[in-house]
């Protein structure tokens, strides 16, 4: 049966709570939107979209389901999540999703607008329904059996094993609820690397089946987080530059040295070198690759740390952007004996079955708040993944995130 963590990415709990600490209050509005040349629209029929969004909206958090987070322990006695926040979740409703069909873009989105803590759990689950959805309609709409596709799902999933079991020092993090072909087909893909090369899997992203096959739950943060940090200090006349360093010392007070991982590319890498401390980078663990080359970002990682006198082994690198075997495999080869690399592989690992895979993003896109509100910004190190409206990404380019001279 679907549940909310059952579409739940854990670094949405773990956001959740440092937006509880932090702006429970703050109003963040979370937009659907189609990156790819498939069209949801010619698949998607929206009033099964809204029985599933509203079955969940109905369900939200259980208490075996808080009760798991409640017994997460990090660095060595501290619980992940307070007693709290575990209550604001069983006491606090996810706001409702809207999900309608777009003239501008001729095809179907979703948004939805609330609390921070609640809103943003919106975002995995509404990626996972709509791939799962779509793909169900498929199938009917060209009768192709699931029993087929599967097939094909499985051989291609055994030549990933293979992979994993030729190079037992490779150790990839399930990160494909979002853009998954289905919810049984990702449990599925699970069972076999849980069963097939159990070494070779470090943990799953995903709430409900860390909880299922006690697997380590891995996530910290995404981009929304230093995104919506900038929007609030923007409306509020802050230094937005700023809001960058100062989001990363309240994660890292609140989470310490276990979950410090670092994600470089909300703002540009550039400007994240620039920005991360000597004293940050010697603390936190290591840091996450999202957009641009893995192979030019690690090298630049590399020396990064050795400027600093500080040993690259004692830090984690997390690839994370669109990885396939063969491109872990090269990277391994590179970086493995240089730094503690992981690689986190989502739709090629949970949506490999021979058809063409959804490509979509659900943002924070707006902010609203007491003073009042507020367009996000995304500047990636691929222009075509920048988000925001144009005006405010040029200045966020050119005033506030330009690498310092």
């Amino acid at each position: 049966m679907e549940t909310l963590t059952s579409g739940l990415d854990y670094y949405k709990p773990t956001m959740s709570q440092l937006a509880y600490r932090q702006e429970p209050d703050a109003q963040v509005t979370y937009s659907l939107h189609n990156r790819g040349k498939q069209h949801f629209a010619d698949y998607i029929k929206p009033e099964q979209l809204r029985e599933r969004f509203d079955d969940i909206q109905a369900r939200g958090w259980t208490p075996q389901e808080t009760q798991f987070l409640g017994s997460i322990v990090i660095n060595g006695d501290q619980s992940a999540f307070s007693s709290g926040y575990q209550d604001y979740l069983l006491t606090h409703p996810l706001p409702p999703v809207e999900v309608r069909y777009d003239q501008s873009s001729e095809d179907l989105t979703a948004t939805t607008t609330g609390d921070w803590p609640t809103a943003m759990f919106w975002e995995t689950q509404v990626m996972a329904d709509v791939s799962e959805n779509y793909f169900e309609n498929y199938l009917l709409a060209h009768a192709i059996s699931r029993t087929t596709i599967y097939n094909e799902g499985d051989r291609r999933l055994s030549e990933k094993i293979a992979v994993l079991q030729a190079h037992p020092d490779i150790r990839i993090a399930d990160f494909g609820t979002r853009r998954r072909f289905s919810l049984s087909w990702h449990e599925h893909v699970l069972e076999r690397l849980v069963t097939e090369c159990p070494n070779s899997l470090a943990g799953t992203s995903n709430v409900a089946f860390a909880q299922k096959y006690n697997l380590k739950p891995i996530g910290t943060f995404a981009h929304e987080m230093p995104m919506v940090y900038a929007a609030l200090a923007d409306i509020r006349g802050q230094d937005v530059r700023s809001s960058h360093h100062q989001f990363l010392e309240d994660w890292y007070g609140l989470y310490g040295e276990e979950y410090s991982i670092a994600l470089t590319d909300t703002f540009g890498t550039d400007f994240f070198f620039d920005d991360f401390t000597p004293d940050q980078a010697r603390k936190w663990r290591g840091v996450r690759q999202d957009s641009g080359d893995p192979f030019t970002f690690g090298e630049q990682l590399i020396r990064f740390y050795e400027d600093l006198g500080i040993d690259p082994k004692s830090k984690v690198l997390v690839f994370s952007d669109n990885l396939n075997f063969r491109k872990i495999v090269e990277l391994k080869e590179q970086f493995g004996n240089r730094i503690n690399d992981l690689d986190g592989i989502g739709t090629n690992l949970t949506n490999d079955l021979g058809l063409d895979a959804l490509n979509m993003v659900m943002k924070a896109t707006k902010v609203k708040a007491a003073e009042g509100e507020q367009s996000t910004v995304k500047l990636s190190d691929d222009k075509g993944k920048h988000t925001g409206p144009p005006d405010l990404v040029s200045l966020y380019e050119n005033r506030y995130f330009r690498k310092a001279a």
